[in-house]
This record gives C-alpha cells, structure tokens and sequence, in this order.
C-alpha cells in the first residue's frame, strides 16, 4: 500500500493537464508547507515573482528548508519526488509567510503554489507533532478565535486579490482549521473564488464559532479527511463531516500524513469507526461543550501540565510508551479536583484506547493473514500428494 511519496513516485509520470488535481496531491502540497522556505520564496507582495521549485531543488543550501521539523528523511524524500516528477516540476511557489509571535503564543505560517493548471492552492502550517503543538490544536477548537485564525483570513483575503483566477485552500492538523476558518470569514469576493478546502484531520470549532462566520456557504465545498484512530480531527466535528482514511500508523500516529495508504490516485477508505470510539467522540464533544471559556482554558492548561509530566517529548511518544507515561500522569493528577481529574481521565483514556484498539485489529488481520497462509499451505500439500500417489501407477 503507498503513501504520500509513494504516490508522488508512481503518479508523478503525469501532469496535472492530463490527470486533474485530486485529494491526495492537497495532502502532498500540505504536508510541503511544513518545511521552510523563507530564504527562496517571496513574502506578502503584490509585485512578487513566484519562485518555480526547480530553482530551490538545484540551490547548494536546498536541505535548510528541512530545518526544524519532524519527519525530516520524509520530508526530504518528498521534496526530491515532487521536483523530479512531471506532475509538479513546474509548481511555483509565492507569498510565503512565517509568524512566530511567543508573546501572544502565535505560530502562523502559508504559502501559496501556482499549478501547472493556473489554479492556486493556499496552504496553512500545522502545528509540529510536540506536546505544546498539541495543546495549540485544542485551544483552536476550544477556545474563542486566536490570533493565528484572524491572520489566516487576512492571507486568503489578500492573495486572493493579488491572483487572477479561483484558488483552493487546506491544510493538515491547525491547518485544516486555519483553512476552513478562512473560509467562513473571508470577504465575499474572496469567497466567490474559493474551488474547494480541504481539512486534514484538522479540528472542528465551537457551535457559536461557526455561527459566526459564513459555514453554510462553504460546507459543500469542504472536504474533510481523518485517520480511524482520530483524535484531534473529532474535537467539536459532527461525526457525519468527514471521510475516513487507512493509516499505516498505531493510535496517535495515525495523524501523521505520511502514514496515510493511497492507491490508485485516492485515499484508501477505512471502514467506519467502531460505534465505541463514535459514543466516546460524542461524550467528549458533549462535555467540552458544557464548559464556559474560563473552565475551558483551564482544562487546556491542566490537562497540558499534566500530560507533560509525562515526559514524553511528542504526542507519538505518549501513545506508544503509555504504560510508563500513565504512571506519571497519575502522579501529576494527585492535587486536581475531582470534576478536572474526571475529565481529565476521560481523554487521557481515549487516548490509550485508540492505540489498543488499532493494534487488536491489526492483530486480527495479521491472524487472518496467517490463517489464509496455512489454508494456502494445505492445499498445496493436498495437490502434491495426489500427484505422488499417480506417479507409480505410470509405469
């Protein structure tokens, strides 16, 4: 089964003239935001002459676009595929726009590519896979607008103006929420020339948020993809809002894009979620909407110093190590009241379920695999010893 880069291998042997942009090449343009560009291409400027991708992939210094990110072999990998195909080596790249901002607790950062088709995607960063980009996440789907979502309305609305034709927009993780956020908020005009966005395994929003902005105009041109084992992509979604996709990861690690199976030119579907993990979504959602802001933001900041006991270093980590991780959870937990301790343990739960119910299926297949082989075997066995027992009766 392949991944993104994968896809891009086997794939990239065609433009985008002759097979039309898809789903699976927006992940591949997401998950390309995510490196820095900030010495090859162009900031927030009219005049601005977009930078083709050829140009960085030949520069002496390419491999500093890789700094300071997980999945850095991949990304690399990725970046290589995507240069050399004939699907994207004519992809420009423009208005790039990198915002680190501690004292308002802003990371904002997109980029705009020009495809061989004329058409235009807008890419919004996510958050990287640390513990502190986790917390970001839940405060974008628990809390009131933040800073980073009035900047991603500003950016569409300004390359927007500056482009000639309609555009698409998305992103993976905050992204996806900083896409769609865009989108309902963005000017009219702006709106107009929306194609499509797309949300991967990106949060949802409170109801009073969507209600905000302008979510039933854009809704059918929204396209939301989650692993099964979501977690961040169900916070404050209506569990009919998304397309479930097979991941090649464990629990947590499925949010990672590059563990996302594609074949054929498009996500593979998952089946649908267990009706326990769509109970427990719902539970949660439930209770997160009971909440005011003040409970709100201190929950998030509770249950961030409490999983930090931990030590794990990223939110993969803490899936896959959650024995040891627990323990200190628990010990972190001994002074919290009995209502944030409770709720607490709802979601911490959720997330070590996640990871045991994914490996039990994988279990399973593997012992379905198993079964098929030894069937296979004794079949086999079967048709050479019918031919032994004629042989001597040829003589």
């Amino acid at each position: 089964m392949e991944n993104i880069i994968d896809y891009v291998k086997n794939w990239g042997k065609y433009s985008l003239l002759e097979v039309p942009f898809n789903e699976v090449d927006s992940l591949v343009l997401c998950q390309l935001v995510y490196l820095h560009y900030g010495r090859f291409v162009p900031g927030l400027d009219k005049r601005n002459t977009p930078v083709d991708i050829q140009s960085i992939y030949v520069h002496p210094d390419r491999d500093r676009i890789l700094d300071d990110y997980w999945y850095r072999e991949n990304n690399k990998e990725l970046f290589a595929a995507v240069a050399e195909s004939k699907r994207f080596c004519k992809l420009k790249l423009n208005y790039y726009v990198d915002i680190i901002n501690e004292q308002e607790q802003t990371q904002f950062s997109a980029m705009t590519y020009i495809l061989e088709d004329k058409n235009v995607y807008i890419a919004y960063r996510g958050t990287d896979a640390t513990i502190v980009g986790w917390k970001e996440d839940l405060n974008l789907a628990f809390s009131k607008p933040l800073h980073s979502q009035y900047l991603a309305v500003e950016y569409m609305d300004r390359v927007a103006g500056y482009v000639a034709g309609s555009f698409y927009a998305g992103g993976h993780s905050k992204g996806g929420n900083l896409a769609v956020y865009a989108a309902m908020n963005c000017k009219p005009k702006t709106r107009e020339k929306l194609l499509k966005i797309f949300n991967n395994d990106g949060p949802g929003f409170r109801p009073e948020i969507k209600a905000q902005g302008k979510y039933e105009e854009i809704k059918d041109r929204m396209v939301k993809f989650i692993p099964r084992s979501s977690l961040v992509g169900t916070l404050l979604e209506d569990q009919e809002d998304f397309i479930v996709v097979e991941s090649r990861g464990v629990g947590l690690l499925q949010h990672n894009a590059y563990s996302w199976k594609t074949e054929n030119g498009t996500f593979v579907r998952a089946k649908n979620m267990t009706e326990g993990k769509l109970m427990r979504d719902a539970a949660l959602n439930e209770w997160i909407l009971s909440l005011t802001q003040e409970e709100t933001h201190a929950f998030v900041d509770t249950l961030y110093e409490v999983i930090t006991a931990s030590e794990a270093s990223d939110v993969f980590e803490f899936g896959a190590d959650w024995k040891n991780c627990l323990q200190s959870v628990f010990e972190a937990a001994k002074g919290i009241d009995e209502t944030t301790k409770k709720a607490i343990s709802k979601i911490i739960r959720s997330l070590f379920e996640i990871t045991g119910e994914k490996a039990a299926m994988e279990l399973h297949e593997k012992r379905e695999e198993l079964k098929k082989e030894v069937q296979a075997i004794r079949r086999s066995s079967k048709k050479k010893s019918g031919k032994k027992s004629k042989e001597p009766g040829k003589c």
